[in-house]
C-alpha cells in the first residue's frame, strides 16, 4: 500500500441498500471506490416491522475486510443511515426487543398521547422538529404503552448509526444531526431536552451524551479488529444520511435550496438558528442539525419511495434510467400529494396512485410509464410549493437548486423540478451522502480545513449537471 495515500471509509445504509465508499485525496480531488454493497430493508418479526441489525452488522464487518484484503486499510470509518429509529440496550449493552422500523404501526395515535402532556404548538416552538407520526418521540411513547417493560430494562438508547458505532467501538454516544430527527433535542442547547423528557415519562437515564459530527469516539474493539484484521479510528460523520448528503452540496452562496433526493426528498436551506415559528409549524416545515451546528431548514417529501415501489410492483426488469425515459413521453396530467399518508406504506402504490387519481376525479394512469408520470410530476409540484413556503417564511429569494443523491441522476424529474420552480437546478454529486461522511471524516483529520474547502472540493471532485 502506498504509505502516502491515506483511505477513509463511509458505511452509508439507506433503508433499501447499503455500501462500503472507500475514499482519498489526489491532487486535491476526492476519489470513491465502492467496495461492497448489500441490501437492506424491513421485515416482519413478532407482529412488528422491523431492520435486521445483525445482519447488517456482519454486511459491515464484511464490508471492512474486504478493505483489508485490497490492501487499503481506512485511517477511520463512519457510519450513517436514516433518522428516528432507536435501539435499547439492557445494562450488559445487549439489545432488548426488535430494532423495529419508522414504517411499523405501532406509532399509530401515539400523537395524542404525546399532546396530552405537552400541547403540539409547544412541542414545535420548543425543538423545531416537524410532526412525522414514526419520530422517536412516538416510538418512545408506544414503547411506554405497549412495551413499559422494555423501558424499565433499558439503561441506553442509541439511535440506528449509534448503536453500529456502538458494536465497532464500545462507545455508545449519541451524535447530534440523527438525535434532532427524534424531537427530543433543544435547538439553543443543541441537547437533550430533559424537561420534555420528563414531562413525557421517559426514562432520563437512557438517553446518552450528544457529540458533534467529526468526533473521534474511539477505535475497534479487539473482537471486530480480529474479525476485519486491522484497527483503526471510529469517527463519527454527520450519522443522519442527509446530514451527510448536505455537507456534500457543492455550493458557497448563501441563496441556495437543495434537495437530497432518494427515497425521501428532503428539500431545504441552511439557517444559522433555528425557525420555530407558527408559520414554520404550519407548513411542517422542520430544523434538523446539521454540520458545525447549522440547520438544515427542510421539509420531508415522499420522494423515490413512491417510484421504488412501483418498479418493485410492475416494473419488471426496467431499469429506474428507462422508466424515467418512458415516462418523460406521456402526457398525463394527473397530480397526486406525494405528502399525503396514503403513500407512506401502502399494500400497493400502484393501486394507490391510481385510487387517489379516480377519488380526486383525474385521469387514471395506465401501466408503469404513465404511473411513474404522475408520480414524477406530482413530485417537481411539490418542489415547486416548498420551494414558495420556505421563500414566504425567510423572506429570501434562492436563486440555484442543488439536487444530490440518487435522484440526481433522475434527468426527465431535474428538467420538471427546474421548469415547475422556475430555478436553475445543478444535480449531482451522486453518492452525495458517503462523499459528506468522508469530507466530516476528513476535515476531522485536517485533510480539508473546513466546511467551505470540503464543498469546493466535492464541486472540483464530481460532475455537476445544469438544468434550466
Amino acid at each position: 500500500m502506498d504509505p502516502v495515500i491515506k483511505y477513509y471509509l463511509a458505511i452509508d445504509i439507506g433503508a433499501s441498500s447499503g455500501r462500503h465508499i472507500l475514499a482519498h485525496l489526489e491532487d486535491g480531488r476526492m476519489v470513491l471506490e465502492e467496495v461492497h454493497r448489500f441490501p437492506n430493508g424491513m421485515t416482519e418479526k413478532d407482529g412488528e416491522l422491523v431492520w435486521d441489525v445483525d445482519e447488517l452488522f456482519a454486511q459491515i464487518k464484511l464490508g471492512m475486510k474486504k478493505c483489508a484484503e485490497l490492501g487499503k486499510i481506512p485511517v477511520s470509518v463512519g457510519v450513517d443511515t436514516w433518522g428516528v429509529d432507536i435501539v435499547l440496550l439492557d445494562k450488559d449493552g445487549k439489545r432488548i426487543g426488535n430494532a423495529v422500523a419508522y414504517r411499523d404501526g405501532r406509532t399509530r395515535g401515539m400523537d395524542e398521547e404525546v399532546y396530552r402532556l405537552i400541547p403540539e404548538d409547544e412541542l414545535y416552538a420548543r425543538t423545531g422538529i416537524q410532526k412525522a407520526i414514526f419520530n422517536t418521540i412516538y416510538q418512545l411513547m408506544a414503547l411506554k404503552r405497549k412495551k413499559p417493560e422494555h423501558l424499565e430494562k433499558a439503561e441506553t438508547m442509541l439511535m440506528m448509526p449509534d448503536y453500529f458505532h456502538y458494536m465497532l467501538s464500545g462507545a455508545a454516544v449519541t451524535e447530534y444531526t440523527e438525535a434532532t430527527t427524534g424531537q427530543l433535542i433543544s435547538p439553543e442547547t443543541r441537547d437533550w431536552d430533559m424537561e420534555l423528557i420528563g414531562k413525557l415519562g421517559y426514562p432520563k437515564r437512557i438517553f446518552r451524551k450528544i457529540v458533534a459530527p467529526g468526533t473521534a469516539v474511539g477505535e475497534l474493539t479487539e473482537s471486530v479488529r480480529k474479525e476485519v484484521g486491522y484497527n483503526c479510528k471510529v469517527v463519527v460523520p454527520a450519522t443522519h444520511d442527509t446530514g451527510s448528503a448536505v455537507i456534500a452540496v457543492p455550493t458557497d452562496s448563501d441563496n441556495a435550496m437543495y434537495i437530497s433526493s432518494g427515497t425521501w426528498s428532503l428539500m431545504g436551506t441552511e439557517l444559522l438558528k433555528a425557525n420555530c415559528s407558527p408559520e414554520s409549524k404550519a407548513s411542517n416545515l422542520t430544523n434538523e442539525g446539521g454540520y458545525d451546528y447549522r440547520f438544515r431548514y427542510l421539509k420531508n417529501i415522499m420522494g423515490l419511495w413512491m417510484i421504488q415501489s412501483v418498479k418493485k410492483e410492475i416494473g419488471g426488469e426496467l431499469g429506474f434510467g428507462e422508466i424515467c425515459e418512458m415516462a418523460s413521453k406521456c402526457s398525463i396530467p394527473s397530480i397526486v400529494d406525494c405528502n399525503d399518508d396514503r403513500f407512506l406504506a401502502p399494500a400497493n402504490m400502484t393501486e394507490e396512485v391510481r385510487s387517489a387519481c379516480r377519488e380526486s376525479g383525474q385521469q387514471v394512469p395506465e401501466g408503469i410509464a404513465e404511473i411513474a408520470s404522475v408520480i414524477y410530476n406530482s413530485l417537481a409540484q411539490c418542489y415547486a410549493k416548498t420551494v414558495k413556503e420556505i421563500e414566504s417564511i425567510t423572506g429570501q429569494k434562492y436563486d440555484r437548486i442543488h439536487i444530490v443523491g440518487g435522484g440526481s441522476n433522475a434527468e426527465y424529474l431535474n428538467r420538471l423540478t427546474a421548469q415547475a420552480t422556475g430555478i436553475p437546478v445543478y444535480a449531482g454529486p451522486t453518492e452525495a451522502t458517503a462523499i459528506g461522511n468522508v469530507a466530516a471524516q476528513m476535515m476531522t483529520a485536517g485533510e480539508l480545513p473546513g466546511l467551505k474547502a470540503a464543498r469546493k472540493c466535492v464541486f472540483n471532485s464530481f460532475p455537476i449537471v445544469q438544468y434550466r
